[in-house]
């Protein structure tokens, strides 16, 4: 008797676990980080609000210093001008359904802004990739504290993560640049 191949048309045993659709039945999700970053701002008032909205210089370059071990990981980040780095908004305190966002004066849905006091304090930032040095990334134009720790870094490809004719909702409507409420 000869071995018979299995039959493709059977599912693959995992492939049959019940999912969850009820998002309130999922279960906890814990996050390690991979890094921690080493910045210049020590607090929310000097960082900027987004990445890449302050004047480029290297007075507030940052380095990302990944976990030991984990060099081998960024090995290949060298060539690329960008990268996403995914983190932990470490500093906030608390969320409220809705907030005023930056440049506004009215109340939006969370979701619908990037402020990082947030149900899940989870920030994506694409920020400048100047260097890496073994497991240290050199990174510009970055709004991202002292200490904050980093869960995941991916590299910003532009073919599939710039859409520059994409709508930005009540964004759209708001004067440019716009006053910034934290300073009124």
């Amino acid at each position: 008797m000869t071995d018979r191949p299995q039959d493709i048309t059977t599912p693959h045993p995992q492939a049959q676990a019940p999912v969850i659709e009820d998002p309130d039945a999922l279960p906890e999700v814990i996050l390690r980080p991979v890094a921690v970053v080493h910045s210049p701002y020590r607090n929310h008032f000097a960082t900027p609000r987004q990445p890449g909205t302050t004047q480029p210089d290297d007075r507030h370059d940052a380095w990302i210093i990944l976990c030991h071990g984990l060099q081998n990981l960024a090995r290949d980040l060298r060539g690329f001008d960008r990268i996403w780095v995914l983190f932990h908004f470490n500093y906030a305190r608390g969320w409220k359904h809705t907030v005023v966002p930056p440049r506004d004066t009215v109340p939006r849905g969370l979701f619908a802004t990037r402020c990082p006091h947030r149900p899940n304090p989870i920030g994506l930032s694409c920020v400048r990739l100047l260097n890496v040095v073994g497991r240290k990334l050199l990174i510009r134009d970055h709004d991202l504290l002292h200490g904050t720790p980093v869960f995941d870094i991916k590299p910003y490809l532009p073919y599939a993560d710039a859409w520059p004719t994409a709508q930005a909702g009540w964004v759209d409507s708001l004067e440019t640049p716009g006053p910034d409420h934290r300073w009124r």
